[in-house]
């Protein structure tokens, strides 16, 4: 049989306005470049060291389990409901948009009675009414979505929030796969017990990595679990043993791939993450005028909407399929649409990491302004 031809990989260079991926980072496309090294090579180890220092800043916590899984944002979701959750476990899912929903699954696939709480797309929870839900039931954990990807909507209150889980003896699990890098998470401030992140949006990375930070408590529930964890490839000990000073092998990580966000975190660090959120909110800024000033306005209200994601309202009589079909092949810019009821109301616009300059907004704005 002969082996099959193809042409050289040429793939274009597209400005990535979507919901994540974001740009690659210059810097961390030189990263990606150096030499493979082994999975227990003494000089990875020292990267890893690296990144978990840089990893606890952005988190801003001093978790001893703070370290990144092989895998994407979701395998940070499932790491964190799969070490958690036994059978018969009752979980809180509260859910304001597409990935609330996802953890909902999640809990329930590893045998969790779930019971959810929902509010329509492009709201967000109060506090009173996730402390209303936690006293109908003793609830061993709940989940919420700091930044909903699916909606650009923040939710606001994960502090106070947090705290009225734990008054009901429960943990609280967050998906920060939007927000970390992008806006203040806060893991020690907030009494997080779980939280969780991707490396391909406001960290400037690649897809592949899912960083994730675990408290005293979850800690303390994980290693005294009845059971063992259903999934070898996300138990957390075990990941804690290859991350910890024991070096245990666990499996083979890329080198490439830690390379990459290591050097993602350092240009956070050295812009500092203060200056860094105030850059995304100037630029988010910049977006959302222009787009108000075409009859394209936010959907989400400015006092929860997210400055590295925003969802634009639709125009009344506009294919929004058509628009970004011709956004990608004439002028080499992806954006997203909505998912679910929202498909064909809005366009989902990111400015995260590297693709938050302001060169790609002017570009943007104008290109749509023709396009309309």
């Amino acid at each position: 049989m002969n082996a099959p031809k193809f042409s050289d990989l040429n793939p274009p260079s597209r400005i990535l306005l979507g919901p994540g991926p974001g740009m690659t980072h210059p810097r961390v496309m030189r990263a990606l470049t150096a030499p493979t090294l082994g999975h227990l090579d003494p000089e990875l180890l020292k990267i890893y060291a690296e990144e978990q220092d840089l990893l606890r800043y952005l988190f801003q916590t001093k978790n001893e389990w703070t370290f990144a899984l092989s895998g994407t944002g979701t395998s940070g979701m499932e790491a964190a409901l799969t070490n958690l959750i036994e059978p018969g476990d009752d979980v809180l899912s509260c859910i304001h948009g597409y990935f609330g929903a996802r953890l909902a699954e999640i809990a329930e696939r590893q045998g969790a009675q779930v019971d959810r709480i929902e509010k329509p797309l492009g709201q967000i929870f109060s506090v009173d009414e996730i402390e209303s839900a936690l006293k109908k039931k003793k609830y061993k954990l709940i989940t919420i979505v700091h930044a909903e990807t699916s909606t650009g909507a923040e939710q606001l209150h994960i502090k106070e929030i947090s705290a009225a889980a734990h008054q009901q003896g429960a943990l609280i699990v967050l998906d920060a796969v939007t927000s970390l890098g992008g806006i203040p998470v806060k893991i020690d401030e907030w009494d997080i017990d779980i939280a969780y992140s991707g490396s391909q949006k406001n960290l400037g990375a690649p897809s592949g990595l899912a960083p994730i930070t675990a408290g005293p408590r979850a800690k303390g529930v994980i290693e005294k679990r009845a059971k063992p964890v259903s999934s070898f490839y996300l138990d957390l000990k075990q990941y804690a043993n290859y991350w910890g000073n024991a070096h245990g092998y666990h499996h083979t990580a890329s080198a490439s791939l830690h390379f990459g966000l290591r050097e993602g975190l350092r240009v956070i660090a050295e812009e500092g993450q203060e200056n860094a959120f105030a850059r995304y909110r100037a630029n988010a800024e910049i977006l959302w005028r222009g787009l108000e000033a075409m009859g394209v306005p936010p959907f989400i209200p400015i006092e929860y909407r997210l400055p590295p994601l925003t969802t634009a309202k639709v125009p009344k009589g506009c294919d929004p399929h058509k628009v970004r079909a011709r956004l990608l092949n004439e002028y080499n810019i992806e954006i997203a649409a909505g998912f679910g009821a929202l498909k064909d109301e809005v366009w989902r616009i990111g400015l995260m990491g590297y693709s938050s300059r302001r060169e790609n907004i002017t570009l943007f704005l104008a290109a749509l302004q023709e396009l309309l």
